[in-house]
């Protein structure tokens, strides 16, 4: 695992001065840590050893985004990954100021022959294979929460290019709003070997503990007008099936990370959350008719998005943003 040689950028955002994440990651070998301040964060933040952008910093940089990101606003990471692509990251990692590295953190290569779930199996509850708890990763459709999916029995060995890799979170997992409203019981997942996605098998991924390789960086568009607690899972749905056209799979591995959670209100984030729980399904439907294996990254990533448009599933203005990210990404050469 992580025995591959290769320019990496961490990106976080953060509101609060550094947290046990951000020097923990900071003090990581081989790997460039970009944090992006906002509004709330304090004027004097600094951490040895990284690239901390304020928002002053922010408004003078040459990106076509930063015209149409709101302030106080997660999305903001993506000038972090703008950043990164500027400095010639051969792969970007996804994580949050809440989330400490655990010893030896690291990913698998994204080469190699893994343990696979079959294709065609639309949307599985990939934590199975990690707990016998009863978990679910937010995104998951709130109809197959109770489904037993039995994946340990139907993994094959295939000869797999990972595109994305997520890792686990222990202690607070990502997990949505009716399970901490109703359970919240902390979680801590077995070990077990890394294994990818099928093409037609879906599962949500979130940006708290996530690596993607440079040839889909195009994919790290965070939609920007949809709720907050939706654009990270919005984000990986739009993704995969785009994946599958270029031979690409989703992958998962152990817990890497731990996550001292952030103060959250659950009905706020409940709410925020209806969005995902109302129209997550029909993204993967509507997003698969919408790409074709004829187009590239970008414009399979525009039509998609322009699908969601006409289904009223985005608004008119995440597709300003969209066109000024799928720019500065033509500019920077990714």
């Amino acid at each position: 695992m992580g025995n591959f040689h290769m320019k990496k950028s961490i990106v976080i955002t953060s509101i609060f001065p550094p947290t046990e994440a951000v020097f923990s990651f900071s003090k990581l070998e081989d790997h460039h840590l970009i944090v992006i301040g906002d509004r709330k964060t304090p004027l004097d933040w600094h951490c040895d050893n990284v690239n901390f952008i304020s928002l002053d910093v922010q408004e003078s940089m040459d990106y076509d985004i930063i015209k149409t990101l709101p302030y106080n606003h997660y999305c903001r990471k993506m000038v972090g990954y703008l950043k990164a692509i500027e400095k010639g990251a051969e792969y970007i990692v996804d994580t949050d100021d809440d989330n400490i590295p655990k010893p030896g953190w690291s990913f698998p290569a994204f080469e190699g022959s893994f343990d696979t779930i079959p294709g065609g199996l639309g949307f599985v509850n990939v934590y199975q294979l990690f707990t016998s708890e009863k978990i679910w990763p937010r995104g998951l459709p709130l109809r197959l929460i109770n489904t037993d999916f039995k994946l340990d029995n139907q993994l094959v060995e295939n000869a797999a290019e990972v595109g994305i890799w997520q890792g686990l979170a222990d202690e607070d997992p990502d997990v949505d709003a009716i399970y901490r409203l109703t359970n919240d019981t902390p979680c801590y997942f077995n070990d077990r070997r890394p294994f990818v996605l099928g093409k037609g098998t879906v599962s949500p991924f979130n940006t708290q503990n996530t690596i993607i390789r440079k040839k889909l960086f195009a994919l790290l568009y965070l939609p920007t007008y949809v709720t907050f607690r939706y654009t990270d899972i919005l984000r990986g749905l739009v993704a995969q099936p785009i994946m599958w056209l270029s031979n690409y799979h989703l992958g998962f591995t152990n817990s890497n990370v731990v996550q001292k959670r952030n103060p959250h209100d659950y009905m706020k984030d409940f709410i925020s959350e209806i969005p995902m729980y109302e129209t997550g399904e029909r993204v993967i439907e509507l997003v698969s008719k919408s790409i074709s294996p004829n187009d590239n990254i970008t414009d399979n990533l525009y039509n998609a998005y322009h699908s969601l448009l006409n289904e009223k599933i985005i608004i008119d203005k995440e597709m300003g943003t969209l066109v000024a990210w799928l720019k500065d990404i033509k500019k920077l050469g990714a």
